[in-house]
């Protein structure tokens, strides 16, 4: 399967924070026949080579969280509507008007988020972003008993964004939901297959975490159980590159190469593997952008704070629209990115890996 299906295929995939099963299959289905695997008791899934290394070599994780943003079913309504919490960090405006898919006990029912057209609206509704508690999902019900005995549906049923994948005019440029972070499940995935049968100076293990848009939550528990001597963060970061941005400060544009992150406020990445990551990006040819980020988080919070520490960075492939219902993705920045992971792991023996904490 090459890159473009891999990543339709884990794109459509359901799996909102908690719920998350779905996608672990995948990731089964495409290691089963390489890896041996394990997990947590969150849910987070860790794949290591069948063939054990025989000698005593650091232990290298990679790993993409499998969750996207979604909902849940927080209420409905007399009259059939269904009311929502949040799994993860949405901006209301994006909402009104889009189709979500919820699973059910008899299986996944389409609906749309209700929006009041335009005729009745008042100049100050006109001019104001809903917020979630005012915001409501109609899937068709005639009332609230329709909805549990006949649509099947009920309080914490998960929800997703209904969103088709698609290559853009551009083929390298496709377009689907939950690139935040089935890129980077895609990257583990493929970088693992790549490198199973490569002479490694390392042990590789990849991992599939859970929960990460809800606190990181996977991270902790995969972290613990792994006992990683190094991380690789995999991550599909938000796009700074469209209107509005100012173009000076662009470190996340499409068709520019990984974003490497150096620092965002949950984690300041070890300093020596930043250089070494860039020196190999330099020395390979691989474009990529260096991060500094004011915002936002990784699971690199969770892993680089575990045990006594872990040296820990985070790649990641630019996603314009990151969540949102539909995002972009530029393959060459995948196809790099994919390239920069293989190249730097070929390099972490014992001595490397050892000299990061060298102080």
């Amino acid at each position: 399967m090459n890159s473009i299906e891999l990543l339709r295929e884990l794109s459509t995939a359901f799996g909102p924070s908690g719920f998350e099963d779905d996608v672990r299959e995948l990731v089964k289905k495409h290691l089963g026949d390489i890896c041996n695997f394990s997990f947590d008791k969150m849910g987070s899934v860790i794949c290591s080579y069948q063939k054990a290394p025989k000698a005593i070599v650091p232990k290298v994780l990679i790993a993409g969280h499998m969750d996207e943003i979604g909902f849940l079913v927080q209420n409905i309504t007399s009259d059939g509507f269904i009311k929502m919490q949040n799994l993860g960090g949405w901006w209301e405006h994006t909402l009104l008007s889009q189709k979500m898919i919820i699973r059910g006990r008899k299986g996944d029912i389409t609906g749309v988020i209700g929006a009041k057209p335009k005729h009745h609206l008042s100049e100050a509704e006109r001019n104001k972003v809903l917020p979630l508690k005012e915001i409501f999902i109609d899937i068709g019900a005639k009332n609230k008993k329709e909805v549990t005995d006949v649509f099947g549906i009920n309080l914490g049923d998960p929800i997703i964004p209904k969103t088709e994948f698609e290559q853009m005019k551009h083929k390298n440029l496709i377009m689907s939901k939950a690139f935040d972070d089935r890129v980077g499940v895609s990257l583990m995935v493929e970088a693992m297959r790549h490198l199973a049968h490569a002479k490694l100076p390392c042990e590789l293990i990849g991992a599939g975490t859970v929960q990460e848009e809800v606190g990181i939550r996977g991270a902790e528990t995969t972290a613990r159980l792994v006992v990683p001597d190094l991380a690789i963060i995999l991550e599909g970061p938000p796009g700074d590159d469209t209107p509005g941005f100012s173009k000076e400060d662009i470190q996340c544009g499409l068709g520019l190469g990984p974003q490497v992150r150096f620092y965002d406020p949950t984690a300041i990445m070890n300093r020596k593997l930043c250089q070494l990551v860039s020196a190999t990006a330099v020395q390979k040819k691989i474009k990529h952008q260096i991060a500094i980020r004011t915002s936002g988080g990784t699971d690199a919070k969770a892993i680089h704070l575990s045990k006594i520490g872990v040296p820990t960075i985070v790649f990641g492939v630019p996603v314009r629209y990151a969540h949102g219902h539909v995002g972009i993705v530029d393959m060459s920045d995948y196809e790099a990115c994919l390239e920069l992971v293989i190249s730097v792991i070929k390099k972490l023996d014992a001595k490397t890996v050892k000299s990061f904490t060298a102080y």
